[in-house]
């Protein structure tokens, strides 16, 4: 024993005599050190990070052992420890991270600037250095071409933003996450704002911090990718690193004190075997308290508006000059979650996967309901269901609240090898995303009895508790004010093979197909919340509308890429598709690039599209309520395309949108740190599918669809439709000046920019014949506006960022042009014009230790709002604004009486809250 215990003690101390403790310093080509690179014992999992000054202290077992030294956009280098105890290593470049490109092509990856499509390319610096907490707004601030409107008015809409790529909203922007299909969100805007009629993948599920890199894809790309993508497609890149981990607190409030929100992120990772491979993990736990920007409400416009007597009106205004509204940004909960792993089996063989899971609450209100608007006359049970003691008739009014509780999920697998020079991908993605809403503080008013059944025998006004007759009273006293008013649920699989092979020094080839099934359901509400007009602000959908619709597609593609020389590159591609509800396709691209010297690259590309509509824009149906201008808040209905009533109407069933886009541009690289790019697109869309204006009756009320109006008891009706031929051009830029030298320190500068050329309609709009016969079209003049002249013009980012040592500062500055809109209800002589506008934001990051940063950021330091004002469009229109009292019922019209002062009852694209001040705290794992 006592001879075990000594060999067992001369072992373990060879063991700690033999480690070494080794120092070193990790550089770039030109002997600037690299900060962050990994540095690995081969075949151990001990590894360690170089510091801001590049250097790195590491323990191995041996003078034997080998280092590995790797960093993003360089070539990985191993160096063997030996006897040295101070280690300098250079790292060569390859592509760097904002050139590496993924999307647009099936064949082997190119850069950015010698690929002959435009995409811009954002790492997870870039996306943070904004300081925008969610992903969408990270992208408004750094992409000129992507917009995203800010809705002002809070229901189902609160959950998600409508955005869109070049002004063809999020129906057609392709969103891949690690080059594989994101599931659509189960919500389908129905505002008449921008983004009207659409439906996309909720982008903001996917935390920031997991984010690796975003690579936008600035072209059409169904040839490549199938349906959707015809603006563009956004390649969403997870993190990847086994090591490098970190935990973020994050906090903010707007100057004014409100909108508070916070948030705590742990992004991390772990080598699998020995590094064989990684698992990469993010838990993103995020709240966001309410934000409010009400306007001052017009007394004169409520009592026309309302029918009620003036001093009423100002006796409650006097108190509540807001009119108790509450419009800005909701109350948001949200958890996220998010994996990303890969295993190498062999040295050619590779297992990967990724799932993300969110969770989301949103709690948001209706337009307050005031007492001159929902009436004791109408309603005489509103002062027992509302009661507010003190007030006239023990009644104030009542807002409804809107709660909405969002389930998103994706999730893919797949297995990538390579033999022979072929490679062989094939995956199973699947995602869904439901969303259930409770309506809250409200009533049904038109429920199992109706006003009109009630008698006033006191004749004073109100009918009183014992004027209603025995089942009357027993309603008012069961009915709720809480409603299920039900959902929308989506959810698709999708399959994918992709072979590709790079056949000689000239010829590469790639093809590969796709299964996709996709379900759409909509979820009836209790019977309370549809019954009669529903309840009040939100109705529930109806069992009969309410059913689960399917749908499944095969596509098929193939890509042939060819050098004709060194310099000239050819690529074309093809692909047919099959759907099971509308038929076949086919679509093609031919793209090209030519190197004209080291520096400057031109390209250009056309190609045809297709998107098929969403099962959302086939089968919605139901009741909903609609802004009136100079009415409130009115029913409506939404007729879906294979209803009966679209057979009464002479709607056509949906099909694909057809499209030709042609892009020409040019990518330069001066030297490895100053590049631009410059391209033009040009987009033709026929049979775009849009949800029309809301068509109401006639004044004569002797038409045919009068007579379908009267016979359902609907103020109006909109439907989806193909209804019209449209064409958008324009010019992108980015120019790129990256590490100059200064102060001891690196300055960069980036400038951007989106000119829209012209967004218009092509051709007569294709109306059914008892919409035209009626005198009223799917196209009015708000609907046009929002379609091709609700989004900035122009649009130009210019940023510059400062590092030295531990600092690290940026400068940004977005440009939003003029924008024009034709509000509904607004007189056809007028327009509404949005002034443009500078937002500027400003970050700075400070070291504090190797492992801790502290971060500030003020978001809109200068506090800009948006601001709009009217323009004439004729003499007519002129006279009007000559007069200060038609000014004001004008402005009226479009705000709800001042309710939306600031961004009229449509949205806009930067917020209406002011500036906004961000802190975070993040700790290196």
């Amino acid at each position: 024993m006592k001879k075990f215990l000594q060999a067992f003690f001369y072992l373990f101390c060879g063991i700690i005599y033999s480690q070494i403790t080794v120092e070193g310093t990790i550089l770039d080509s030109e002997k600037k050190p690299l900060p962050g690179a990994d540095i690995i014992e081969k075949g151990t999992n001990n590894g360690t990070v170089s510091k801001l000054d590049g250097t790195f202290t590491i323990t191995v077992s041996s003078n034997e052992s080998i280092l590995v030294a790797s960093f993003i956009g360089y070539q990985s280098k191993e160096v063997k420890v030996g006897s040295s105890k101070n280690l300098v290593i250079e790292l060569q470049e390859s592509l760097t991270l904002d050139e590496v490109v993924l999307v647009g092509s099936r064949t082997p990856a190119r850069s950015n600037t010698s690929t002959p499509l435009p995409v811009d390319v954002l790492s997870s610096k870039d996306l943070t250095s904004v300081g925008q907490i969610s992903f969408e707004q990270a992208l408004q601030y750094q992409v000129p071409s992507f917009n995203v409107v800010n809705v002002p008015v809070s229901d189902a809409s609160s959950l998600l933003d409508p955005y869109e790529i070049r002004n063809l909203g999020p129906s057609r922007t392709l969103i891949l996450i690690n080059g594989k299909r994101k599931n659509l969100s189960a919500l389908v805007y129905t505002y008449s704002l921008a983004g009207r009629g659409e439906t996309g993948a909720d982008i903001s599920a996917i935390p920031i911090d997991a984010i690796k890199r975003v690579e936008i894809l600035r072209d059409g790309a169904s040839a490549h990718y199938g349906s959707d993508a015809i603006a563009g497609v956004i390649n969403i890149i997870l993190k990847d690193s086994p090591r490098k981990g970190n935990a973020i607190y994050r906090g903010g409030v707007t100057s004014q004190g409100d909108g508070t929100q916070y948030s705590f992120v742990v992004n991390n990772g772990e080598s699998i075997g020995k590094d064989k491979g990684f698992f990469n993990y993010t838990i993103d736990l995020s709240k966001s308290n309410r934000a409010n920007r009400p306007g001052t409400v017009d007394a004169l416009g409520e009592a026309t508006d309302f029918g009620a007597n003036i001093a009423d009106v100002q006796e409650f205004l006097s108190r509540r000059p807001d009119a108790g509204n509450v419009n800005g940004t909701p109350d948001i909960t949200a958890a996220k979650f998010l994996i990303n792993a890969g295993y190498n089996l062999n040295e050619k063989g590779k297992l990967y996967m990724n799932a993300a899971y969110v969770y989301k609450e949103a709690n948001s209100f209706a337009n307050y309901r005031t007492p001159y608007w929902r009436t004791l006359a109408q309603y005489p049970y509103l002062s027992s269901f509302f009661p507010a003691p003190g007030k006239p008739n023990n009644y104030d009014g009542y807002i409804p609240s809107f709660d909405g509780v969002l389930n998103d999920y994706h999730a893919t697998v797949g297995f990538k090898t390579e033999k022979n020079g072929w490679t062989l991908d094939t995956s199973f993605t699947t995602g869904g995303n439901a969303q259930n809403y409770t309506v809250r503080n409200s009533h049904n008013g038109n429920s199992v009895f109706s006003a009109s059944t009630w008698i006033d025998t006191n004749n004073n006004g109100i009918v009183d508790a014992g004027e209603l007759t025995q089942g009357e009273q027993l309603y008012r006293e069961n009915s709720p004010i809480n409603f299920d008013v039900g959902g929308f649920k989506f959810n698709h699989s999708v399959g994918n093979v992709d072979v590709s092979k790079i056949i000689s020094d000239k010829l590469s080839i790639a093809f590969g197909s796709e299964f996709r099934s996709e379900n759409f359901e909509i979820v009836a509400g209790e019977l309370a919340s549809y019954d009669g007009g529903g309840s009040d602000s939100y109705a529930g959908s109806r069992p009969e509308n309410s059913k689960r619709y399917n749908r499944h597609n095969l596509g098929g593609y193939l890509e042939l890429d060819y050098d004709v020389t060194k310099n000239f590159l050819i690529s074309a591609t093809a692909r047919a598709e099959t759907y099971s509800d509308f038929g076949n396709t086919f679509v093609w691209k031919l793209s090209s690039r030519y190197i004209i010297n080291d520096n400057i690259t031109l390209r250009g590309s056309a190609s045809t599209g297709f998107r098929a509509p969403t099962l959302h824009q086939i089968y919605s149906q139901k009741l909903q309520y609609t802004f009136v201008p100079g009415q409130g808040i009115q029913i409506a209905g939404l007729i879906n395309n294979v209803s009966p009533d679209a057979k009464i109407l002479g709607i056509p069933q949906l099909k694909a949108e057809k499209s030709n886009n042609f892009t020409l541009g040019l990518g330069a690289k001066i030297n490895k740190d100053f590049q631009l790019t410059l391209d033009y697109y040009n987009i033709k869309i026929k049979d775009r599918v849009i949800l029309g204006s809301d068509i109401s009756g006639t004044q004569a009320g002797n038409t045919q669809l009068d007579a379908f109006l009267n016979s359902r008891s609907l103020r109006g009706i909109s439907f989806f439709i193909n209804g019209l031929d449209t064409q958008t051009s324009g010019v992108d830029f980015v120019l790129n000046y990256k590490r100059i030298p200064f102060n001891d320190g690196t300055l960069s500068f980036n400038l951007s920019g989106n000119y829209t050329i012209e967004n218009k309609q092509v051709g007569a709009t294709k109306n059914p014949n008892i919409i035209s016969n009626a005198g009223q079209s799917v196209v009015n003049k708000a609907i046009s506006s929002a379609l091709f002249t609700s989004r900035p013009r122009t649009k130009i980012v210019f940023g510059s960022t400062f590092n030295k040592s531990k600092l690290s500062t940026s400068i940004n500055n977005t440009y939003f042009g003029k924008s024009v809109f034709s509000q509904l209800g607004l007189n056809q002589n007028l327009r509404t014009e949005f002034i443009p506008k500078i937002l500027t934001d400003v970050h700075v990051n400070y070291k504090l230790t190797d492992k801790t940063s502290i971060s500030l950021s003020v978001n809109n330091i200068f506090n800009v709002v948006p601001e709009w004002n009217f323009k004439a469009e004729n003499s007519a229109g002129q006279a009007i604004l000559n007069d200060p009292a038609q000014v004001k019922t004008q402005s009226n019209l479009i705000t709800f009486n001042q309710r939306y002062s600031r961004t009229t009852y449509d949205a806009f694209h930067f917020s209406q809250l002011g500036t906004i001040l961000n802190f975070s705290l993040n700790y290196q794992l």
